[in-house]
């Protein structure tokens, strides 16, 4: 179906339809898949930490939380809470947050579907932020930002990525800087939450099994009567001065096993460089016979490693990971990844690309197994700011070719444009 009333039919490809909400500029993906009566209801907004300035940090993350506290007509005050009313109707529920999006979504039967469109329009622009949740969510989030620095790895992903940039957003952690969380309030939240939650920010994807009529007449019921907002988005790709040396930051605490990340700048998931870069990745790390896993992981220096390029709007980094054994030197561990870095810059067989291109085809189709899965994987390429960058992505890495990845790891993978992090546990006193 192309046409319904109220709605402009954008495009359609690979079993998904694309609408625009006339009244007001929200889009609709609708993926019919099936006959199985259980469908995804996801709404993506464009806004994330890549949208949060110094003094707001987390704020994304913190209006998340807040989401489910609720509305005057579905709150804790009047009986009706968001959770409750949804896990009554067999759904699963959350949300999450990222650089480039934010994200919500119920997983429940079909038959159910408009109660989840109607509890995400009425809280798209009916939350009630009040003070005293604010203050007790503060809390909660506080709890969680201190489990997430007493974990090393994650510790040390923060700070390679706020070594590496230091102008673009991409420096903030998605969590936020403590001191921000520490004085976040109700007010600054709504500053917040009315410059981003309105539907032309905002992608609906609805997969399953539905009747598309059905569907699209409950959304412009229910989303329909809400206003359009001023465009909030802020261009952050040329923020980030060029870097012109590598940089370098070591972790020292508690627990865990020495790692290490090699990490390039690389382009946003859009740019024609970027499918080589990620085929690059494939090569390096994916498998048992990648370049990596031979030379880490079956020598005994690692017992894991991974390599792939961020999948950002914006320029991000091309990341190398691994975790050290008990007494590797990590001096030997790069000396080894930027071997391993070399030796791809002048030497790739044709088998090892095909070997990534079936591989690739095994992960697209399993991640298409299931209405949640597919919406999971819509929510990321809208957050890169275009949905068809997921149904085209195959298309894009099958033009990459042995030259193609030769010339951009000779152009991005450079000492100047390096950054590397290394977590060294502490010894006990």
């Amino acid at each position: 179906m192309s046409h319904f009333p109220g709605f402009k039919h954008i495009h359609s490809e690979h079993g998904i339809d694309a609408y625009e909400l006339v009244s007001n500029g929200l889009q609709v993906l609708l993926a019919p898949s099936g006959n199985a009566p259980v469908s995804t209801f996801m709404i993506t907004y464009r806004v994330g930490s890549r949208n949060e300035a110094i003094g707001e940090t987390g704020a994304t993350h913190f209006l998340e939380h807040m989401m489910f506290k609720g509305t005057e007509k579905f709150s804790k005050a009047s009986g009706k809470t968001i959770f409750n009313v949804l896990q009554a109707r067999g759904a699963r529920v959350n949300a999450t947050t990222w650089n480039d999006r934010t994200n919500y979504y119920e997983m429940l039967p079909s038959e159910h579907l408009g109660l989840a469109v109607e509890i995400e329009a009425d809280r798209m622009r009916g939350l009630l932020l009040d003070p005293e949740e604010v203050a007790s969510e503060k809390t909660v989030i506080l709890n969680e930002f201190d489990r997430g620095e007493n974990e090393p790895l994650r510790k040390l992903i923060h700070s390679v990525w706020s070594s590496a940039f230091v102008a673009h957003p991409y420096h903030h952690p998605t969590i936020g800087w403590r001191k921000d969380i520490e004085q976040v309030t109700s007010d600054g939240l709504r500053s917040f939450y009315d410059r981003f939650y309105w539907p032309n920010n905002a992608t609906v994807s609805v997969i399953g099994g539905f009747e598309a009529e059905s569907v699209l007449e409950t959304i412009r019921s229910s989303f329909g009567p809400l206003p359009s907002g001023r465009s909030a988005e802020v261009d952050y790709a040329d923020m980030e001065p060029k870097q012109i040396g590598e940089r370098r930051v070591t972790i020292r605490m508690s627990g865990g096993m020495p790692a290490i990340i090699m990490a390039f700048k690389s382009p946003g998931i859009a740019h024609d460089d970027w499918p080589a870069l990620y085929v690059a990745g494939m090569v390096l790390s994916q498998g048992k016979s990648s370049r990596l896993a031979k030379a880490l992981v079956d020598t005994g220096m690692a017992t894991w490693q991974t390599a792939s390029p961020s999948a950002f709007q914006d320029p991000g980094l091309f990341s190398v990971m691994c975790s050290l054994t008990a007494g590797t030197d990590v001096a030997d561990v790069e000396t080894t990844l930027v071997e391993s870095i070399n030796e791809l810059a002048s030497n790739i067989q044709e088998d090892e690309i095909q070997r990534a291109f079936k591989k690739m085809e095994a992960q697209i189709l399993y991640a298409r197994d299931g209405s949640f899965s597919l919406a999971s994987q819509l929510n990321e390429a809208i957050a890169s700011g275009d949905w068809t960058l997921y149904t085209r992505f195959l298309e894009r890495a099958k033009k990459v070719t042995a030259a193609g990845i030769k010339d951009v790891v000779q152009r991005y993978m450079v000492k100047d444009q390096m950054t590397i992090g290394e977590y060294q546990p502490k010894q006990a006193d």
